[in-house]
């Protein structure tokens, strides 16, 4: 008892009870002994009294009047939080995103505050805003989202040892470099060589579920000949003991082409698991790929394809296995209800 009561009571709720039984004429070792609590703790609260300090450090002392160029700072930096939320459209400009300049004269027309685009920077980096690059949304709008996925995950979950899973998709490899970030010296810009005429190639390429190893044929085109020869290579890898072989892939044309249900029908245990259309994150390849980019495309040197793709193999080959967890998509509360409905259908069927 005497523990929960020093600590509910402890500092300030303390304290004021020692002050005001103090003030009613009470002694060091009276308080001491009716409070429960220690002579020393009465003598630091009086003494905190006397010197000031408790009022100091429990009564904050009172704001001055904000003076007139305070006003005005604060109101610029409440106006220009409040203007780079909205697009530049809706205030005369011709652009999509803001500049410091941009917003510097913004706020210059509306305010009558002069304002550098050096003042803007320091500003929003004070407020927590960085420069840094957008990132492209599919627009996952698919009817049937949550029950493909639902049924992806039921077949991942319930997955059997004579039965293999991959996840599917295609790459385009381009001579042309992608240009992205590394360290350079300050004052200095790498320049990264174009190509006279740009030239490509596509891998199609299948990374397992269970070893995270990426299977993978390379095409100058990207068509259902390509995917055919990656079938015909998951064909080889999976050997006679693998009874079942599961195929994830998105909803590309050259999936669904004739030539791939053809070969199908006579590949009997293959069988292809939809994605949902326009939901590339469901895909854990995506991110194998990202990694193709970053140690293999992203700012490369190399003046011939071949050598690009020579590249890329090796990469595949040295940096794997890619043991990706299933996105975390797949156990959004409406794919937990839908993969609830497939139970319950499932049990259903085999009642009946």
């Amino acid at each position: 008892m005497l523990r929960e009561l020093r600590r509910c009571r402890y500092g300030y709720f303390l304290s004021l009870h020692i002050l005001l039984l103090y003030a009613g004429g009470r002694n060091p070792s009276e308080i001491a002994q009716f409070l429960f609590c220690s002579r020393s703790s009465v003598y630091r609260a009086i003494d905190d009294w006397n010197s000031g300090k408790f009022l100091a450090q429990w009564w904050p002392q009172p704001q001055a009047a904000e003076t007139e160029p305070e006003r005005a700072l604060n109101q610029f930096q409440q106006k220009l939080l409040r203007l780079i939320k909205q697009p530049p459209a809706l205030f005369g400009w011709c652009r999509t995103r803001w500049s410091c300049a941009a917003l510097a004269l913004t706020i210059g027309a509306q305010t009558g505050l002069r304002v550098s685009r050096e003042t803007i920077r320091c500003e929003l980096r004070a407020a927590g805003y960085v420069w840094k690059r957008a990132k492209l949304k599919a627009k996952d709008d698919d009817p049937e989202r949550a029950r493909k996925l639902a049924r992806i995950r039921a077949v991942i979950e319930h997955l059997r040892p004579e039965e293999a899973f991959f996840w599917v998709d295609e790459l385009d490899i381009h001579l042309l470099a992608k240009v992205g970030y590394q360290w350079m010296e300050k004052g200095t810009q790498l320049e990264v060589p174009t190509p006279g005429k740009n030239e490509k190639q596509f891998l199609a390429a299948a990374l397992d579920y269970r070893t995270g190893r990426i299977h993978y044929v390379v095409g100058k085109s990207k068509n259902n000949v390509l995917f055919r020869q990656l079938l015909g290579a998951l064909e080889g890898v999976c050997g006679p003991e693998i009874k079942r072989v599961l195929i994830v892939a998105d909803n590309y044309k050259i999936h669904k082409a004739k030539a791939v249900e053809s070969w199908l029908s006579q590949h009997p245990r293959f069988e292809i698991l939809w994605l949902p259309s326009y939901c590339p994150k469901a895909n854990p390849i995506e991110r194998a790929f990202g990694d193709v980019h970053d140690k293999c495309t992203r700012n490369h040197r190399r003046k011939r394809l071949r050598w690009l793709i020579w590249d890329v193999k090796q990469h595949l080959v040295r940096n794997g296995p890619w043991k990706y967890k299933v996105p975390g998509i797949y156990y959004e509360p409406e794919v937990e209800n839908e993969l609830t409905k497939l139970h319950q259908d499932s049990a259903l069927e085999l009642a009946a």
